[in-house]
């Protein structure tokens, strides 16, 4: 998510799960209480940021993860990946060969939690709601091709797009396309606090303490009408500060999983030592680890700064001495389990040289040392995000080209100066949307990007994200993702660092924990049950 950003080091091609759950993965229901699920994701409604769980401002894996399990969407992705299929529609399809209209309809008898009929109207609201408050930390940039959403009756809903879109179906898949209430959710503005509502699987109860939720808990909904079969009657999601703290509760069983964001370290004890009655399963994961710049500050506008550092940073050093077996380098912002991802950083800079970084920043009349600040958040993206950053620090300080120094700040801090340009460099993480290459690149340079970032490439914006939107085949828009990923090594607007993989953790007699964390890390509660 954002979305939306990662906790947890992608696994490189969909592997099976290292270690199974016990029992079956459609296992039975929490008959015996509530299923207890631990995760470090933090969720702080501030000044800054008074509405973090509202669809239309939550662009995060963490908060998504609370929104899939309540707010309903047209389509889902089916359980073990692959094309969407319809959720809360009974059917959606494209209805011109330009892909530019696609039209819904409604499963017949949808509710919201509440016993409010689920109708059209609500999703043209829904949508429009998204789009109209536009937040500037949010998720509007997957609905800005909407032109307009019409609706026939109370269950047909037709979306009138700007540009062909062969990605739309997955858009509809997102959080942000969720089915909120007009009674609930206001027209152009945040609903504040933590209460979500939907007609999704579940209905939720926040627990909350000092502007903080330390709980959630999901409950069945019995109103439920869509495409997913929901196998436990509860699930409590605890919020733990640190990874430390979610291992030592699952150790004294106090709870039954711990997903985001186990350490590194802790991965690596469970596969060397695996503990009695614990279960550690490897899970797909498409997450990435990229370096982001304010192109227009002037410590890294000039581009042979930024790729001096692409030529200088050692990701196989970060991946093998910082993550181990959980990460490795990536040369690219689509990682190479996806289609169309081809190493444009390292054909372009090859091994890491202080030479040649040294003569990139001569020929461009740059005085060294090019002094500045690189950031990185304290709590979000796990425990090893500092050990990263001294690592860049020292690799790019050593060489007598830079003098960097770095910062850290809680994530309800860095997010917001990101976005607002405080920073001229800066990590940053990013969990898919959905699996499909234009999430790794349109994020990132379209207009209305995830970043708020000041760089624009025309050629990138006009032709070529969409030309890739066009293919109905993906993999027929493999070369132009290829130039869009050779556009970001020669300007490097990012840095890719590393990708992946992500683990879980998993006490014996919990069923379904394979299919409980998807490729994208979305949590699908519904999946669990007890043996």
């Amino acid at each position: 998510m954002n979305r939306k950003t990662l906790v947890l080091p992608a696994v490189v091609g969909l592997l099976a799960p290292v270690l199974a759950a016990c029992g079956a993965s459609d296992g039975g229901s929490g008959g015996n209480g509530a299923i207890v699920v631990g995760t470090t994701d933090q969720f702080v409604a501030s000044e800054e940021a008074p509405a973090p769980l509202d669809p239309a401002i939550g662009y995060e894996a963490g908060v998504w993860n609370v929104l899939r399990q309540t707010v309903q969407t047209l389509m889902h992705v089916p359980r073990g990946g692959g094309l969407p299929v319809p959720e809360a529609a009974e059917s959606c399809a494209f209805t011109d060969t330009a892909n530019e209209s696609y039209r819904c309809k409604l499963r017949a008898g949808l509710e919201f939690a509440d016993g409010r009929a689920v109708t059209a109207e609500d999703v043209k609201y829904s949508i429009d709601r998204v789009v109209r408050i536009k937040s500037t930390n949010g998720p509007v940039s997957l609905l800005n091709n909407i032109d307009t959403v019409e609706t026939k009756g109370d269950r047909e809903v037709i979306f009138h797009l700007r540009t062909s879109d062969a990605t739309f179906p997955y858009k509809l898949s997102t959080p942000p396309a969720g089915i909120v209430q007009k009674d609930k959710y206001p027209a152009t503005s945040a609903r504040s606090g933590f209460q979500v509502d939907g007609s999704g699987p579940y209905t939720m109860k926040p627990e909350v303490k000092n502007d903080q939720v330390v709980k959630v808990v999901f409950t069945k909904n019995p109103r439920y009408k869509g495409d997913l079969k929901v196998l436990n009657d509860k699930v409590e999601l605890d919020l733990f500060p640190d990874a430390t703290a979610m291992g030592k509760a699952l150790d004294e069983k106090k709870i039954d999983m711990m997903t985001r964001t186990m350490s590194p370290g802790q991965a690596q004890q469970m596969l060397e030592k695996p503990k009695e009655d614990v279960k550690l399963t490897e899970m797909p994961g498409l997450a990435i680890s990229y370096l982001g710049f304010d192109t227009e500050d002037p410590a890294v506008k000039n581009k042979a700064v930024r790729q001096a550092m692409a030529q200088i940073i050692d990701r196989g050093q970060i991946a093998s001495e910082v993550y181990g077996t959980t990460a490795e380098p990536l040369y690219s912002l689509i990682p190479s389990s996806i289609t169309g991802h081809t190493n444009s950083f390292f054909n372009k800079y090859g091994e890491p040289s202080a030479t040649e970084a040294a003569a990139i920043l001569k020929d461009a009349g740059i005085h060294t040392p090019v002094k500045f600040t690189l950031h990185y958040t304290t709590d979000h993206y796990g425990e090893a995000t500092a050990a990263e950053f001294r690592t860049l620090k020292k690799q790019f300080n050593d060489t007598g080209l830079f003098d960097i120094t770095i910062e850290g700040t809680p994530w309800a801090k860095y997010r917001p100066a990101e976005v607002r340009g405080d920073y001229a460099a800066y990590g940053m993480g990013w969990f898919p949307d959905f699996p499909d290459p234009d999430n790794y690149t349109a994020p990132f340079l379209d207009k209305d990007n995830f970043l708020n970032s000041p760089y624009r490439s025309t050629v990138a914006q006009k032709t070529l994200i969409p030309q890739s939107r066009r293919e109905d085949d993906r993999s027929a828009a493999t070369k132009t993702f290829q130039q869009l990923q050779d556009i970001v090594a020669e300007d490097v607007p990012v840095l890719p660092v590393w990708q992946g993989k992500q683990y879980v953790a998993s006490r014996e007699g919990l069923t379904g924990v394979e299919w409980a964390v998807n490729s994208s890390a979305d949590l699908q509660l519904w999946e669990l049950g007890r043996s």
